[in-house]
């Protein structure tokens, strides 16, 4: 499996220290973990800021950079190694193994760090963190600084400028690096794996759930989790955007949307697939699926450097309402019918955002009044849809069908790459894969 190299990191770290200021001391804690209910916890998964900076995976962490520091920079506090936890909860790397495997210049005991980091802080003219995040890291931020504050009279500066380091941070985040492409193309095999898997299990009778657990178990085959929480919602639960209750049985004549992907080291993929439950498509259903894929190859195009971020949905809001028109859903001039914003009741969603280690991810998409330009490096989804609800307006021989068509894909220098291109989406391809005639998914 790819990895991320220690001097990735590294030069992570140098580049937001430059951004910052050789005057600070930036603070990025780790997450916590949280409990699920009695003496049970959630699945741990490290925060995205501090696992980018640090590759560290353990909670209840605090990485602490101080540029020109003699001793170090990159100073991490940790849990400290102590085998009556590690017997009940798992291996701890500790200090040592936090400098030796990790990369950190020094490594304390998290319990040190009230007696620590107030002297890292002094002589500091700015403090960045992510404040207002963790209200407990935010109290104890500002008794530090207050008590460096009280060696004013001993020629003692104290940090007097507070930044958000999300703003420098996340605008590194948004410019992927060779390692974490490869990273993102990895996970991009593995869900694209994991939604024929799934195409080739469905059939009638079956319930939602039951296809869910075919993603999973591709997932867990190649030691991955998922991304977010999959969407797998056939007939008219395909037209809830956000729907994942996953309990329903899965009838003849109904399409599957299935919106899943796995992170691999944390990043993200995100497809979404819409398959009929029997391995053909209606003649209505295939319909609209064409008009989606139409729209969702307009957009792909649109992504290239010198286009801005609403580009392609502009190109996916055209080929929708045209495609409304023929489907005999909307009715007048289509620039009208653009501008009014008639598609709206059944494409009620932006195109895409961007992708990394956070399945939304993080990073502007203006910069002033403007839309941004897109860069090479920049990983974004292209996920248009349609969706004719129960109580939709639309003729009722539309109703219940759900459509989202959704690629991972990355500015190149000369266009884009479709990192998920391998993923079966025509309606050719769909219906060969679900009947195993479709060459190298038997």
């Amino acid at each position: 499996m790819p990895e991320i190299p220690q001097g990735e990191f590294a030069r992570r770290r140098q580049r937001l220290m430059r951004a910052i200021g050789p005057d600070s001391i930036i603070v990025v804690p780790a997450a916590h973990e949280r409990t699920r209910n009695r003496d049970v916890e959630y699945p741990f998964r490290q925060d995205s800021d501090f696992l980018y900076l640090t590759g560290f995976p353990e909670a209840d962490a605090v990485a602490v950079l101080v540029p020109g520091r003699p001793a170090g920079e990159y100073i991490l506090f940790c849990r400290d190694r102590d085998p009556t936890q590690e017997t009940w909860q798992g291996r701890r790397a500790g200090p040592d193994g936090a400098m030796e495997t990790y990369g950190a210049e020094c490594a304390f005991p998290i319990e040190d760090i009230d007696e620590i980091l107030p002297g890292l802080m002094e002589n500091r003219a700015v403090l960045a963190a992510p404040f207002g995040r963790d209200e407990p890291l935010d109290q104890r931020l500002f008794g530090w600084v207050n008590q460096v504050r009280a060696k004013a009279r001993n020629g003692v500066r104290a940090p007097h400028e507070f930044v958000a380091v999300e703003h420098h941070l996340h605008e590194q985040r948004l410019f992927k690096k060779a390692p974490e492409l490869k990273l993102m193309r990895h996970a991009a095999a593995i869900s694209t794996q994991a939604h024929v898997r799934a195409m080739q299990a469905c059939r009638p009778g079956l319930t939602e759930f039951a296809v869910e657990a075919e993603l999973l178990h591709e997932f867990h085959r190649y030691g991955t989790e998922t991304a977010y929480p999959s969407i797998v919602g056939g007939g008219e639960n395909g037209c809830i955007l956000h729907y994942i209750e996953n309990r329903a049985a899965l009838n003849d004549g109904d399409l599957l949307l299935i919106d899943a992907g796995c992170e691999v080291q944390g990043y993200a993929s995100d497809i979404t697939r819409t398959f009929p439950v029997s391995g053909r498509f209606g003649e209505r259903q295939r319909e609209v699926y064409e008009c989606v894929l139409a729209a969702q190859l307009a957009a792909i195009e649109q992504v290239r450097p010198g286009n801005d971020w609403d580009t392609p949905h502009v190109a996916a809001v055209r080929e929708l309402t045209r495609g409304l028109k023929e489907l005999g859903v909307l009715k007048g001039r289509l620039d009208k019918l653009i501008r009014d914003q008639a598609y709206r009741p059944f494409y009620m969603h932006r195109t895409g955002h961007w992708l990394g280690l956070d399945v939304h991810d993080v990073g502007d998409y203006r910069v002033g009044d403007a839309w941004r330009q897109l860069e090479p490096g920049m990983v974004m989804t292209v996920e248009p849809g349609l969706y004719f609800g129960p109580y939709s307006e639309a003729p009722k021989e539309l109703r219940g069908i759900g459509v989202r068509i959704e690629d991972d894909v990355a500015v190149t220098r000369d266009g884009h790459e479709v990192l998920t291109a391998h993923c079966p989406k025509t309606v050719a391809d769909i219906e060969a894969c679900m009947g195993g005639d479709l060459p190298g998914w038997n």
